[in-house]
């Protein structure tokens, strides 16, 4: 009786163990949900993901999520050379899936080069769609009449998907912004001109084409606020008297 007993413990506790370990090198229930949502593979593929460490819990939703969108062009076995080579297979996806309901050309291999190169690129695709507005830090410049002016501007950008890999980022523009305004209010004859049209500095500097060689596209340029500085061109005035007035004596 005690033999027959432990036999069945013995039994029990292996086919429980067995059932851990298929259900963990086959997952069956993630198979049935492929195989429901109109997926197709196999037990035997999902074990050798298993075997390759590609974990098929990242890999099985990407297809469905592709299969349900239309995306029938998206194999498994680019998913999984993807996730090899150190990239995030669902932003792919998601990407991938986002820029087809909105009509944008993104092809896989271009969607897995971005990825690869660090950028989010489903937050690339979100920004073509819904541009994104970037604040710059006050900008100090002195037009001709010597007042110093300090200008805050409101930059509206959009994604250019094709110039995100190797394309410089927000920083770039937020510097290029800057010298653009610098520059505008420096050639302006006085405070005043500027003061009275604030949205000539944004249409000269929208002129230059600051996005050349960025990741982002230049909408719009919008002067948020200019507040008056200094005379900086009377304190020069004074110091460059009072030196003259050292040398004399």
């Amino acid at each position: 009786m005690i033999d027959s007993t432990f036999l069945t413990i013995i039994f029990v506790v292996g086919g429980i163990i067995f059932l851990i370990l298929f259900f963990h090198y086959v997952p069956f229930f993630l198979w049935l949900s492929a195989k429901v949502s109109g997926v197709n593979i196999s037990l035997i593929q999902l074990f050798l993901m298993r075997i390759r460490n590609v974990p098929p819990y990242i890999i099985v939703p990407g297809m469905i999520e592709a299969h349900k969108a239309g995306l029938s062009n998206i194999t498994r076995d680019e998913l999984e050379a993807h996730y090899l080579a150190g990239g995030h297979v669902e932003r792919v996806v998601h990407a991938l899936v986002s820029a087809s309901k909105a009509n944008i050309e993104l092809p896989f291999q271009m969607a897995t080069a971005i990825d690869l190169a660090g950028r989010d690129v489903f937050e690339a695709v979100q920004m073509s769609v819904n541009p994104k507005v970037i604040d710059t830090p006050p900008v100090t410049a002195v037009a001709k009449d010597g007042i110093q002016l300090i200008a805050k501007a409101r930059v509206t950008v959009r994604a250019n998907i094709r110039q995100l890999v190797g394309g410089a980022g927000e920083d770039t523009i937020l510097a290029r912004v800057g010298e653009g305004i610098v520059s505008s209010i420096g050639s302006s004859i006085n405070h005043k001109s500027v003061l009275e049209n604030p949205d000539s500095i944004s249409k000269l500097v929208l002129r230059k084409g600051l996005d050349a060689g960025t990741a982002f596209e230049i909408l719009s340029i919008d002067i948020a606020d200019i507040d008056i500085g200094k005379n900086i061109g009377a304190a020069l005035q004074i110091d460059q008297a009072n030196a003259d007035k050292n040398i004399a004596q």
